[in-house]
């Protein structure tokens, strides 16, 4: 019998049938992921790169069309969801098989759909009848829900979704795969979690190095034994046949006298390194290097120097695939793109890949790669994640990566993702990871990330607004704080709750036992030690802020041993905050955070004209050092004793005084003091973190009723429009339609308008001053930027990240593009073809939203026309589905 949702276990023939499309034996965590959905329950499957995790999420959509429901694929990016349409077509055949994604919109009715994550949440709060029939999903890069801006999107998905469908989720190997399937069975029912270590294709971890003793490029283990590789380490230090390499050089280990041995170490050339993989028979390879510039130039690098990887027969083939795919491109454009160069480069054998290419050339190079015909890529780490382009090699250019303030080293997770695509199943026994040298990683960090298995899943849970309206459009505010309450972010926090309870437990029984050793016979050592004993590490803060909250400007007085002349007083939100002069002249700015006792005021120096310059009602300039100096002499002049501190004969004549062990009484009781404020930051802790996503969820509700949003837990009108705008800045780009920043603009300005929305200067050199093509742009621009910052700063009131400015740095940009120029004219320096075409198909997204939820009739008309205007040429070739069958 067919598997059906009650958990009944199908036949081994069933199983067979849904299995018979694959040459080979499944593995056996492939097996248990089988029982698990044949049992009726979700899973959660964490494998490496290539282990054959897609054959589990085939064989749960195969049971959904068994059981007469539908099955959804959704994948994190456009490209990954092409890639699968096509895989899914070719074995249920295009009929059976749908695609619904930002771009394409195909078959959207047929049983098996694939589309974005985002597509899929978005059905889910517009309740859409797509779901009624719904049986199974698959979550692949489930891992994804870890990502700052996109991984609430994957949670709320997990969370909505009808508990009657099954999840298949597939994620890299993480090391709390367990934390996480122990979260998906509270909120979805029973997970079975499983879990493959071991990769498809053995990894060898290799280190290469230019060595200056033979002037050779070495590439060895990375580890020995599992440990690092000493001869590598030898090499480091400089150790040469049992001798010192070289003199002393700024960089490199101290040598038995003290002195820095230079390294033997250089870092090989790109072309060098292609060189070795050829030599050694590493090909094809993928070549990561953490710049979208440095791709380039090792390409144009290793075609300016002769290096051709390919046969005349190969090159044939390329010039047809490349061919075919830039049919759709003029003439106009191709030149504009460099494509002769780019043409004549992966004929080579030799090609780029990177976010600042377009689509068209970044599918040409997968196709190639694919086929083998492209035998090296020089690519960011965005080719890490997405479509499957396994290699014999990955060589990872630097272990450091440019965060845009300094160099950060690659966490392991980051080497997992990359690494990953060595080895390819069936044809490689070996996949080989090879780390190049660079002077600003030291072999021993290599080494330990190459080792490290470690990779923990944690939530990015954050509540957007538009999933505010829509959770209080369906749920009430009990069902909604349940809702929220499932989240991993809450799921987590809560373990962390407890860890910090126990920790509570276990330092409350240190107080108390500190309490009863500090306890004396002989009297009460806690009045003791306020009367006698002063340790700067007690204070109570509160005495301290109260007791500067009376000082006014002109008091004398004792701050701890120093006397201080008060010049000013200001409340800030952590507390008071005054200016002190002091008799050597000094000022600070003192708060209570910075004084051990409370301020003893002694008297009042007049500190106006009259006593300073000896005219009256004068004004007195404080930062004028003249006048400061009169006020220290003044200060000096009054000659007040300190206060005195109990004497010794008071102390002498306390009870406790009579203590033989009152030292070690004393101490204990201040280690006791010192548990009770870690305890005060530990209960404070735990209270912080307990429904922390359900606190920070009101406080998005109390900002949005502030801004007319919500009323009485109900959507007004501009709540209802923000609940169809799904963009990462969506309560600005609400409040601008809503207040008619966006009317009454032609086309070509509305796209020009829009754009300040969906683009943001990333270089770390300062963004050039926006031009404007029109005076009204620059106005609406000035409106919008004086909204946003009103709302970021009622955000940063809330407690709640500001969302991103606005940036008028495209809108020059788009009045072109939009107002028909040439793709040569628009294209510059700043603009790389692959930036301009993706933020254009934000842009198309985000004018999509305003055509269909405009309320004005002709603010949606002009959107429309402005998609028309900008959906074209290039962006229209990278919107188009590629042709299935070579990527």
């Amino acid at each position: 019998m067919a598997s059906s949702q009650d958990g009944n276990r199908v036949t081994s023939t069933a199983r067979q049938q849904r299995l018979a499309r694959y040459e080979f034996a499944p593995d056996h965590f492939q097996v248990q992921a089988f029982d698990a959905l044949d049992a009726g329950e979700s899973v959660l499957v964490a494998a490496p790169t290539g282990s054959g995790k897609t054959v589990i999420a085939e064989y749960g959509l195969a049971m959904a069309l068994d059981d007469g429901k539908r099955g959804f694929y959704t994948a994190p990016i456009k490209a990954l969801s092409n890639q699968k349409y096509h895989d899914l077509c070719a074995f249920h055949g295009n009929e059976r098989v749908g695609l619904l994604t930002g771009d394409n919109a195909i078959n959207v009715d047929a049983p098996l759909l694939v589309m974005t994550t985002e597509v899929l949440r978005n059905m889910i709060y517009a309740r859409s009848a797509a779901l009624d029939t719904l049986g199974v999903v698959v979550l692949d890069e489930v891992h994804f829900l870890q990502d700052e801006y996109r991984g609430p999107v994957w949670e709320e998905v997990i969370i909505h979704l009808d508990p009657e469908v099954r999840l298949v989720a597939l994620s890299a190997t993480v090391s709390n795969a367990e934390e996480i399937a122990d979260w998906l069975s509270t909120v979805r029912g029973p997970t079975r979690v499983v879990i493959e270590g071991r990769r498809p294709v053995e990894l060898r971890n290799m280190y290469a190095y230019g060595d200056k003793a033979n002037d050779e490029i070495v590439v060895v283990d990375t580890l020995v034994d599992g440990l690092p590789n000493p001869k590598v380490l030898r090499a480091e230090s400089g150790e040469t046949a049992g001798r010192r390499y070289g003199g002393n050089a700024p960089r490199g280990r101290r040598g038995p006298g003290g002195s820095r041995q230079r390294s033997r170490m250089f870092p090989p050339s790109r072309i060098d390194m292609v060189d070795v993989l050829r030599e050694q028979d590493l090909l094809p390879a993928i070549y990561f290097i953490f710049s979208r510039n440095q791709c380039d130039e090792s390409v144009k690098t290793c075609f300016k120097a002769g290096l051709r990887l390919t046969t005349e027969a190969e090159r044939a083939e390329i010039r047809d695939i490349v061919d075919s795919r830039t049919a759709g491109l003029s003439d106009d454009d191709l030149a504009a793109l460099g494509f002769t160069t780019f043409s004549a480069q992966v004929e080579s054998g030799i090609a780029a890949h990177h976010a600042g290419m377009v689509p068209t050339f970044k599918e040409i190079v997968e196709a190639l790669f694919v086929r083998g015909l492209v035998k090296v890529v020089f690519a960011t780490e965005t080719l890490a994640v997405g479509i499957n382009m396994p290699a014999r090699a990955v060589v990872i250019d630097k272990m450091s990566k440019f965060t845009g303030e300094h160099h950060e080293l690659l966490k392991a997770s980051s080497y997992t993702q990359l690494t990953g695509r060595a080895g390819r199943r069936g044809i490689d026994t070996l996949g080989h990871a090879i780390v190049v040298w660079n002077p600003f990683v030291t072999f021993e960090q290599v080494a330990a990330v190459a080792a490290s298995r470690t990779f923990r899943l944690s939530s990015a849970f954050r509540t957007t607004y538009n999933m505010a309206v829509n959770l209080v459009r369906t749920h009430s505010p009990e069902e909604t704080h349940h809702l929220l309450n499932l989240s991993l972010a809450q799921y987590q926090a809560n373990k962390g709750v407890v860890e910090v309870q126990a920790r509570i437990a276990k330092r409350q029984r240190e107080r108390d036992r500190l309490r009863q050793q500090s306890r004396s016979e002989f009297g009460d050592i806690d009045e003791y030690r306020r009367m006698f004993v002063r340790d700067p590490g007690e204070r109570d803060r509160t005495e301290i802020e109260m007791s500067l909250m009376a000082l006014r400007s002109g008091d004398v007085a004792w701050f701890d041993d120093n006397l201080g002349l008060v010049l000013s007083t200001s409340v800030r939100a952590k507390g008071v905050k005054i200016k002190v002069l002091f008799a050597n002249r000094s000022l600070r700015a003192l708060t209570a955070d910075e004084l051990v006792r409370s301020v003893r005021t002694a008297t009042r120096l007049p500190i106006d004209g009259t006593a300073v310059t000896g005219h009256k009602g004068q004004i007195v300039d404080q930062s004028d050092p003249r006048v400061l100096r009169e006020l220290a002499h003044r200060l000096v002049r009054l000659k007040i004793d300190k206060p005195k501190t109990a004497p010794a004969a008071a102390r002498d004549t306390h009870p406790c005084a009579k203590d033989p062990d009152l030292k070690f009484k004393i101490n204990a009781a201040k280690s006791a003091d010192r548990i009770d404020r870690d305890l005060q930051q530990l209960v404070s802790r735990a209270d912080k973190e307990s429904e922390v996503v359900s606190r920070r969820f009101d406080d998005v509700v109390a900002l949005l009723e502030r801004w007319g949003y919500l009323k009485d837990w109900a959507l007004t009108d501009r709540g209802t429009l923000l609940s169809r705008v799904f963009h990462e800045s969506d309560l600005l780009v609400a409040e601008a339609i809503a207040t008619k920043l966006l009317d009454g603009l032609d086309a070509t300005s509305l796209a020009a308008a829009c754009s300040v929305f969906v683009y943001e200067h990333r270089s770390p050199e300062a963004a050039p001053d926006p031009s404007f093509p029109s005076s009204q742009l620059r106005s609406r621009y000035r409106q919008i930027e004086v909204l946003s910052k009103r709302l970021q700063r009622d955000e940063a009131a809330s407690g709640i990240t500001p969302h991103r400015s606005p940036d008028a740095g495209y809108v020059a940009t788009v009045a072109l593009w939009a107002g028909g120029a040439e793709l040569a004219d628009v294209l510059d320096d700043d603009t790389t073809p692959g930036d301009f075409v993706r933020t254009m198909k934000q842009l198309i997204d985000l004018l999509r939203q305003v055509a269909q939820h405009s309320p004005n009739d002709l603010t949606r008309s002009a959107a429309s026309s402005a998609i028309e205007r900008v959906l074209r040429g290039v962006v229209l070739s990278a919107s188009t589905m590629p042709l299935g069958g070579d990527v």
